[in-house]
């Protein structure tokens, strides 16, 4: 059962991986990269339960919240960051 959650998890990270390259805005390539990060903390949850290895979890929970951090530090940056062709000072 763990094997079969873990290529699910696998295909899931394919698809986001997927989505963050061809994603038709830039909002859906950080959904995405964000949503392959949340799958990344379950293959570590997972292997960690294979492994029977309690501390794995703890780098997951440390990883989850890195991921979560960054992700809206990138939407931040990008819903105030001027647009290039915006013009401006020097432009």
């Amino acid at each position: 059962m763990l094997l079969a959650a873990g290529v699910a998890i696998l295909v899931a990270m394919g698809l986001a991986l997927l989505r963050a390259l061809l994603g038709p805005t830039v909002w859906d390539r950080i959904l995405a990269v964000n949503s392959f990060g949340t799958k990344t903390v379950l293959l570590m949850a997972l292997l960690g339960a294979l492994a029977g290895r309690a501390d794995y979890l703890d780098v997951a929970l440390l990883y989850a919240l890195v991921n979560f951090v960054g992700t809206v530090a990138l939407m931040r940056y990008v819903e105030t960051a001027r647009p290039a062709d915006e013009g401006g000072p020097g432009a």
